[in-house]
């Protein structure tokens, strides 16, 4: 790993590319994609803010990284310094938060909300039971939200209703990264989340439950809401990931705890899971097929 290479992983730039693909959709069910200039404008913020959040993350959890061997985080091997780190972080909440101001002072509102947030949670929040687990089912709301707000002052039924499954989805897969991580966020950060209040088992069935609530949730939108009402390109790959999230949670709650192949595995199965239906939302927002 080489010096740009570690700056990628510490970013999480595959994250960004999530996040880019949210922006877009929810600016297309909002209203109309603007153009080209406009458009990659209103794309700097949360690809920026996102690198930052993920960069200041992992500088507040490398000893919990190191009791989880994590060897792979840039800063646990040594390839990004510390320092290095806390200044990728800065210079990402400057650029998305200062270009935040070109778009609306709505979009400022949430870059710098965000910003704020992510630094509490890295430095506290993170360790608090359940809050945590909320704020980042939250954050990976907030790209529907802020693309909404990029194109109009208002958010329709159709980006509240797919913004609960996120919600849902998201915050069932990080307890699922508690129940992978508890051992080192324990030792090291002292951690009073769910899964030291209830066990790893426990905590399982919880992420289930939360995973239930999502697939449940993605029928909403195909009965009732438009663009996704009875529209085909919507509910078929959907359901397809539907399935997948539902394997996952059930794996799980069956998991040898001593299986780290499966926890990461299991997590980037389900971050790919949920960039396909980000994906989904951006193509049936586009493109109807009628039942």
């Amino acid at each position: 790993m080489n010096k740009f290479s570690g700056i990628t992983k510490l970013t999480r730039i595959e994250h960004s590319a999530m996040l880019v693909l949210a922006v877009i959709a929810a600016e297309a069910i909002s209203g109309t994609v603007p153009s080209l200039s406009p458009l990659l404008v209103s794309l700097v913020p949360p690809v920026f803010i996102s690198a930052a959040a993920f960069a200041i993350n992992d500088y507040f959890d490398v000893e919990a990284d190191r009791e989880n061997r994590k060897t792979e985080r840039p800063l646990v091997n040594g390839i990004v310094t510390p320092n290095e780190a806390l200044f990728i972080s800065a210079a990402g909440f400057a650029i998305g938060i200062g270009t935040s101001l070109l778009i609306s002072r709505y979009a400022f509102y949430i870059a710098l909300m965000f910003s704020v947030l992510a630094v509490m949670y890295s430095a506290r929040l993170k360790d608090m039971f359940v809050i945590g687990n909320a704020y980042i089912a939250f954050t990976m709301v907030i790209p529907f939200l802020y693309g909404s707000y990029a194109v109009s002052n208002r958010i329709p039924l159709s980006i509240l209703a797919i913004s609960a499954t996120i919600f849902f989805a998201g915050f069932a897969r990080e307890i699922h990264g508690m129940v992978r991580d508890y051992k080192g966020d324990s030792r090291a950060r002292g951690s009073k989340n769910l899964v030291k209040a209830i066990g790893t088992r426990n905590s399982s069935l919880v992420a289930a439950a939360f995973y239930a609530a999502a697939v449940a949730s993605t029928a909403v939108p195909f009965l009732y809401l438009p663009p996704f009402r009875m529209n085909l390109a919507y509910i078929i790959p959907l359901g397809a990931v539907d399935l997948v999230l539902a394997a996952i949670a059930v794996a799980y709650i069956k998991a040898d705890r001593r299986n780290r192949k499966f926890y990461d595995f299991a997590r980037n199965a389900s971050l790919f899971a949920m960039a396909i239906a980000v994906l989904v939302y951006l193509v049936s927002a586009v493109v109807y097929v009628p039942v």
